[in-house]
């Protein structure tokens, strides 16, 4: 815009100021038409920038300007006042930087608008680069070349000031505090209470009379350290805000255990004035957390560590008999003719007589010894510090001799005895599985050889062994020769009945053995890293599987895949976009099933990988739930959206309490946590009505139906088959 006719508008506003009444009136239509004549003279200069680092002092509008895919191109000092970017800052970002915590469905909304009906003013969301968020009017505009041919965009903003009073705030605030559920607590300088809310009353018993004019030390359990207080009172003294759990102590002396966090607050000279806590009752989730942790890590028959437990514990031991050099063996267990006491005197007599099989073990071990129960007759137990590996024959006879006198139950004497497997460590294994498979093998082979004994695992026995070998070969040879395939089990809302998504699974077409299920080769496809190439495939099958669907037309439902610990690493965010850009496949269309036991793994990498591939666009599911039990915490620290209840926990519903249990306690934490809840192995109108009870949000089991080919989950789709909710 040429200088001289701003200068013209300025000074016809001057000589404005300086004149009488009628004079003005004459002077402001000189001043319309001049500011006329400039709207004309800027239509003509569409094409130029809109603004630059040399353009007038007086530009203090946040105008921002962008290329057509919207990467900033110039930045005014008004739009630097605004967000705190300075340009050098700004410049060659894409505009979504400084989009508010939001979904950008609004702001795609405003590009389309702005695209057929030109120049929409809008209310959006926008993000300081303090953080802070604001709303602001949006004005967007074309830029046009000498063509009329639009080459970039223009965006005026203006902040929209808070429309409430101090006193409307002050208000605001004090109703919050009031009603807040958490308790709070404020202090002046010399750390006496001056404020207390009534959730505080409600929480540690004291009234505000009681509180006021104490100290917080009337709620001091005494449990914590000298540098742990420390620590705390420095937060309340300006040390930084600090969050974290105490122990607390209510009026009655009880303790109880809270999540706190720690502030304070500065007058206008930055001087500290106040100091609050706001805290909350943890108790019923710690409760809930340790019962969790009790009924998902043991036995609920015995009390004994279950297999999950049993895993971790073993793998310690390992890992420090590795590094002080000791010898070790674990031992597998089977009872002979056990499920002959089933069906001759009942499970009740069968079951006390597992809980006194396991009294008896646990009595014959050392207390360092770890024993579990992995599940009917079968108990096995890691030993360590042993001088010699065979000195485990020695627990072995005193085991077997643990069983000779005859066991009482219900006026019944019941003789029963056991074979057992035994595999050494370092010699025939240096991992858990490894160990557990071979002692596994021995047991077999002594189960052949007679009752009551034990026997040592000997490469003579390792004929299975030489199986697997043949079949890592063959798998090997099958993922170039196409003999992989996906079959699909739907998953079903139990809100509407209809199909909302679905799990590939894959399988194994061998030539000669015919249909090879995942159990038989997928945890050796683990052991031998042959896993990366499947997990491989089995993205680029099922992209190319997504895009077919897409390309003909079918109502697509996220079809999710399983992803394996081996696959999770810092570069499987850029492989998967990788895949499903060149597939073009939106990446909501692709759900991606991880474990528990992944989640225990360097949480710290893990989350980082995680949020990576959060942010691209792909839903994360927590498959197995239950199985892998670590800690409820680790949950709040990664972007999960998903919960998938494991079909061990599915199938003795609504008749086993545990059970029933496990599944409620996951439910209601996934709903507080806002995730979606899908049970696997469904397969019982019973167990349907429970788990749609309970609020589960989807089924994935052989009530609806079990995994099928291609072709008969296609016309599932087309059909629109549902599920019968009555």
């Amino acid at each position: 815009m040429p200088e001289s006719s701003i200068k013209n508008c300025l000074d016809l506003c001057a000589l404005a100021l300086a004149q009488n009444d009628e004079e003005r009136s004459q002077t402001l239509v000189a001043l319309k038409n001049s500011l006329h004549a400039l709207d004309d003279e800027k239509n003509q200069c569409k094409a130029e920038p809109i603004f630059s680092e040399s353009g007038p002092e007086w530009l203090h509008e946040p105008v921002i300007t962008m290329d057509m895919a919207g990467y900033i191109t110039d930045w005014s000092r008004g739009a630097q006042i605004l967000f705190g970017y300075t340009v050098e800052e700004a410049v060659g970002q894409h505009v979504l930087f400084l989009y508010a915590d939001e979904s950008v469905d609004n702001d795609s909304d405003i590009h389309e608008l702005f695209l057929d009906h030109g120049s929409p003013v809008m209310e959006v969301r926008r993000c300081k680069k303090s953080g802070d968020i604001f709303r602001a009017n949006l004005l967007l505009n074309h830029i046009l070349d000498e063509n009329n041919e639009p080459i970039g965009m223009v965006a005026r903003l203006s902040e929209i000031a808070d429309h409430l009073s101090i006193s409307e705030k002050q208000r605001l605030h004090a109703r919050i505090i009031e009603n807040s559920e958490e308790g709070i607590l404020i202090t002046d300088i010399n750390n006496k209470i001056v404020s207390v809310n009534n959730a505080f009353t409600r929480i540690t018993g004291y009234s505000a009379s009681e509180a006021i004019g104490k100290t917080p030390d009337i709620l001091r359990s005494g449990v914590h350290s000298t540098d742990f207080r420390s620590e705390v009172l420095a937060a309340m003294h300006g040390a930084g805000a600090w969050h974290g759990e105490i122990i607390g102590k209510r009026k009655n002396g009880e303790l109880f255990p809270q999540s706190v966090t720690i502030g304070v607050v500065r007058n206008a000279n930055n001087e500290i004035t106040h100091s609050f806590s706001v805290f909350s009752d943890i108790s019923v989730l710690r409760a809930t957390e340790e019962r969790m942790q009790r009924l998902v890590n043991y036995d609920s028959l015995t009390g004994l560590p279950n297999r999950t437990l049993f895993q971790q514990l073993a793998e310690q031991a390992l890992i420090s008999a590795h590094r002080k050099h000791e010898h070790g063996a674990l031992l597998v267990i089977d009872l002979n003719r056990f499920a002959s006491v089933n069906d001759t005197l009942g499970h009740e007599v069968g079951d006390e007589l597992l809980r006194q099989v396991g009294q008896r073990f646990r009595s014959a071990l050392r207390e360092e010894d770890i024993l579990a129960r992995f599940g009917g007759d079968e108990f096995v137990i890691a030993l360590f510090g042993l001088q010699r590996s065979e000195h485990s024959g020695l627990v072995a006879e005193k085991l077997l001799a643990s069983l000779e006198a005859p066991f009482v139950i219900e006026s019944h004497a019941l003789h029963i005895s056991a074979s057992i497997g035994i595999a050494f460590f370092p010699g025939d294994g240096i991992n858990t599985a490894s160990l557990l498979r071979l002692a596994d093998v021995a047991l077999k082979r002594a189960q052949v050889n007679g009752e009551s004994c034990f026997l040592f695992y000997s490469p003579e026995m390792n004929v299975r062994a030489r199986e697997q070998l043949q079949l890592e070969s063959e798998l090997r040879r099958a993922i170039g020769r196409n003999e992989l395939l996906f079959h699909y089990q739907p998953k079903v809302s139990l809100r509407s009945g209809r199909i909302v998504g679905a799990e590939a699974l894959i399988r194994w077409a061998h030539p000669e053995n015919g249909l090879i299920p995942p159990s038989k080769f997928i945890s050796l496809a683990e052991e031998t890293g042959l896993i990366v190439d499947l997990g491989n495939w089995a993205l680029e099958e099922a992209c190319r599987q997504i895009r077919s669907w897409l390309d003909a037309g079918l109502e697509i439902v996220p079809i999710a895949i399983n992803i394996s610990a081996r696959q999770f690493d810092p570069l499987l965010p850029r492989r998967l976009k990788n895949v499903v850009d060149r597939h073009g496949v939106p990446c909501e269309l692709l759900k991606l099933e991880i474990t528990e036991s992944l989640l225990v793994r360097g949480p710290e990498k893990v989350v980082v990988i995680m949020n990576e591939l959060a942010a691209l666009g792909f839903q994360l599911a927590l498959d197995d739930f239950g199985t892998g039990y670590s800690s409820l915490t680790y949950l709040k620290k990664f972007p999960i959206t998903t919960l998938k209840i494991d079909r061990s926990f599915v199938v003795s519903i609504p008749e086993d309490e545990n059970d029933c249990a496990i599944a409620q306690a996951i439910v209601t934490m996934g709903k507080q946590l806002r995730q979606e809840i899908v049970a696997e192995g469904v397969e019982t109108l019973a167990q349907m009505a429970f788990l749609r009870g309970l609020g589960c949000d989807q089924l994935q089991g052989y009530l609806f139906s079990p995994p099928v080919t291609v072709e008969v989950f296609e016309q599932m789709v087309r059909d629109k088959k549902r599920l019968s909710l009555d």
